[in-house]
């Protein structure tokens, strides 16, 4: 008996073993707190652990593992194994998504936006990069259009933009400096006291991060149809991590990626429904560009600016044309054309 005990006791033991050392545990790198921005993490954690038990979870840490600008540095080096990022943090890593941060590209909703994100990130040339920083894109963070929270009198013509001292990174830094703005590109966690101390006059966000990062509490204005572009920020997962992942934990994470940007996008509805009533409560005007002002502004930016960038990025080996017609070609089919 003793010995079949001891056999008993050893096969418990040998089972308990195996099941622990079959559980995944990923460490997630974003910033801020939680919001509509990171809502996608947040249920595509939820989403693994429910289809594999609690085997496979996903800490999402808001900061303790790392800056916004260094995660995808993180990422390289196996410090986490999945991050998010944007990509006007560091241009020169990721150059070739950048094509989606181009100033009046034309995406007008939110499903357009993962779209067309989706499509670049699936270009080889776009994989063949972030391999380099052994980071694989599994799904975008679509944001609306950005635009304009200042203080003091409203800035509703382009001749008060010059000289303006401007929060925005990416392209769209590129489209103010294109009419005489000053950009600066502060985390967006620092936008807040950038605005509070003076250092900038107005701040370029989407409407969750105006509200998540206070900038709208300090505004006297926002720009309800300015609508420069937006910037592109992805989620990554290190790619010897991902490679590594149990067949099942695997298929886990694959198949819950649609269903955690879905989730995103009836969030992020819900509160673009609420804004309007934010404004009201905050005090804060919203102002309407006249169309003219808007079509100079587009004269004056996009075009030299999307020319420039394929030129630039042409000249360092990435095919720029492929990457700006695939946006253009995944807008037409978005929405039914030929």
């Amino acid at each position: 008996m003793n010995k079949l005990f001891s056999g008993a006791a050893v096969a418990a033991v040998s089972v308990a073993f195996v099941s622990e050392a079959a559980a995944t545990e990923w460490n997630a790198s974003v910033w801020g707190k939680r919001r509509a921005f990171t809502e996608h993490v947040e249920k595509l954690a939820e989403l693994v652990s429910e289809k594999t038990n609690g085997d496979f979870t996903i800490n999402v840490s808001y900061g303790g593992l790392s800056k916004p600008r260094e995660n995808l540095d993180g990422i390289e080096i196996g410090a986490f194994e999945m991050a998010q990022f944007c990509a006007g943090y560091h241009r020169d890593k990721n150059r070739a998504i950048t094509v989606l941060e181009l100033p009046f590209l034309g995406v007008n909703t939110l499903e357009e936006e993962v779209a067309v994100s989706h499509a670049v990130y699936d270009h080889p040339a776009v994989k063949e990069e972030m391999a380099q920083w052994n980071a694989r894109i599994i799904m975008t963070s679509p944001m609306p259009q950005y635009n304009l929270v200042g203080t003091g009198e409203p800035r509703d013509e382009l001749a008060e933009f010059e000289g303006m001292r401007v929060r925005a990174t990416g392209g769209l830094g590129q489209a103010f400096e294109a009419v005489g703005g000053v950009p600066t590109s502060v985390p967006a966690t620092e936008a807040f006291n950038a605005m509070e101390s003076g250092v900038v006059d107005t701040v370029a966000f989407a409407q969750h991060a105006h509200l998540s990062f206070g900038t709208i509490n300090e505004a006297d204005w926002w720009t309800a149809n300015l609508n420069p572009g937006t910037v592109n920020c992805p989620v990554v997962v290190n790619i010897d991590a991902y490679e590594s992942l149990p067949a099942e934990h695997r298929e886990a994470l694959d198949s819950s990626i649609d269903e955690a940007i879905d989730h995103y996008l009836a969030n992020y509805g819900g509160l673009l429904e609420q804004w309007d009533g934010v404004l009201t409560e905050k005090g804060v005007q919203k102002v309407e560009i006249d169309e003219a002002v808007l079509q100079e502004f587009r004269t004056k930016a996009a075009d030299p600016i999307r020319e420039q960038w394929i030129a630039d990025m042409s000249a360092q080996g990435l095919p720029a044309q492929d990457l700006y017609d695939l946006v253009q070609t995944t807008l037409k089919q978005q929405r039914g054309g030929n």
